[in-house]
């Protein structure tokens, strides 16, 4: 059994540890800063990891793993060159797409070959201009193969997120 860190110093380790894993070697360093705050739950396991008041990333209870923020997926993206990561759509996707709303099989013009099902990916334009960050529904080939259904189930979209700040302001 695994202990829960208990300072922030630990909690830091493990998300970068954590991020590294799932995004690769260095990727911790780039979305967590030395700042990082964390949201913990009712167990005291990190739920959520936040820098300078914005939510970063959330810890999946199920796996484990993370889900970006926008602010997130902009630290990833400029940290991992095209293609790492990355679902390409068409341009008469990206629209819709920035709006948070789901990319389709028949939208996407490229896919990182190395990206498996279920992982959290960027969504770009043809210009790897990020448009959102989301999970991926099918393996790269099937994405590529397939005319129908759904590609990537869009977490939050640049536009959405723009638009939230605005109402805030």
């Amino acid at each position: 059994m695994t202990s829960i860190p208990t300072t922030p110093e630990m909690r830091l380790k493990r998300v970068r540890m954590m991020a590294d894993y799932q995004f690769g070697k260095g990727a911790g360093a780039v979305l967590f800063d030395d700042n990082a705050t964390f949201l913990l739950s009712k167990t005291k396991r990190i739920r959520q990891v936040h820098s300078g008041g914005e939510r970063i990333a959330t810890v999946r209870a199920r796996d484990g793993f993370f889900t970006l923020s926008m602010e997130g997926a902009k630290r990833l993206h400029c940290f991992l060159k095209a293609p790492a990561m990355r679902v390409v759509v068409i341009d008469d996707a990206v629209p819709f797409v920035a709006k948070g709303k789901t990319a389709f099989c028949k939208h996407v013009s490229s896919i990182d070959p190395g990206i498996r099902a279920m992982e959290e990916i960027l969504v770009t334009d043809q210009n790897d201009k990020l448009l959102a960050t989301g999970q991926l529904v099918l393996s790269p080939k099937e994405v590529l193969s397939s005319e129908t259904g759904p590609a990537v189930l869009i977490r939050s979209g640049i536009e959405k997120e723009e638009k939230e700040e605005k109402d805030e302001e």
